[in-house]
């Protein structure tokens, strides 16, 4: 009986982190699964794709150890991330609308996946940022965010074969920028065609961000 007690202890528990988890959501239920491969035990609470203190679970990563679910260009993308976790977040049907309205594109996949960046140094074990991966016109780019009062921004943008100095306009940007080649954006040496689906794909993925774990904030 004791044993029988235990386990269900261990289920109830397991359920109430599992209810725990997620970031902030607009008109819907979202779902989070986190995927972690390091042998040691998860801490703490569930993780915010953008947070820099929260702490949880992550695949090993540091000291050249691969991480099996992080591509090479996320882990090159976080090198100073001693761990990286893999989530995966539902967007909802009512979100999903609101996204493609606000952005005038379509979300082509509900899955959204996004990487968590750890770090233990000086003891202390704190998120440091996380990463997305989208797909323009045969390119993969990697958006690196941060967060600021608890809304993404974007730090960085990486991607093989397309002109720093396009990549260079995205740092600082989050959803409420325009996005727009020609406008707020110029082609800095990319195809315009190429330009234009780069800036459209980082923008939903900035909503995305946004709507899936961002806080409130004033416009």
């Amino acid at each position: 009986m004791k044993k029988l007690a235990g386990i269900v202890l261990l289920v109830s528990l397991a359920v109430a982190v599992a209810a725990c988890s997620g970031g902030s959501e607009q008109g819907g239920t979202t779902t989070t699964r986190n995927t972690t491969n390091s042998a040691a035990a998860n801490t703490g609470t569930s993780a915010s794709p953008v947070g820099a203190a929260s702490s949880n679970g992550a695949d090993s990563h540091g000291g050249g150890a691969a991480n099996s679910d992080a591509p090479a260009s996320v882990r090159a993308a976080l090198p100073d991330a001693q761990s990286i976790t893999t989530q995966h977040k539902d967007i909802s049907d009512s979100q999903v609308a609101s996204i493609e309205k606000e952005t005038g594109t379509k979300v082509a996949d509900k899955d959204h996946h996004s990487y968590l960046a750890f770090s233990t140094a000086g003891g202390t074990r704190k998120q440091t940022g996380a990463a997305t991966l989208v797909k323009a016109n045969g390119k993969e780019l990697v958006v690196i965010y941060e967060s600021r009062n608890g809304v993404p921004y974007i730090r960085e943008v990486r991607a093989e074969g397309m002109p720093q100095a396009f990549l260079d306009q995205f740092k600082g940007k989050g959803h409420d920028d325009k996005f727009e080649v020609g406008g707020d954006l110029k082609t800095g040496g990319a195809d315009d065609a190429t330009a234009r689906a780069a800036a459209a794909a980082i923008r939903q993925d900035a909503v995305i961000m946004q709507t899936l774990y961002g806080g409130k904030h004033s416009h």
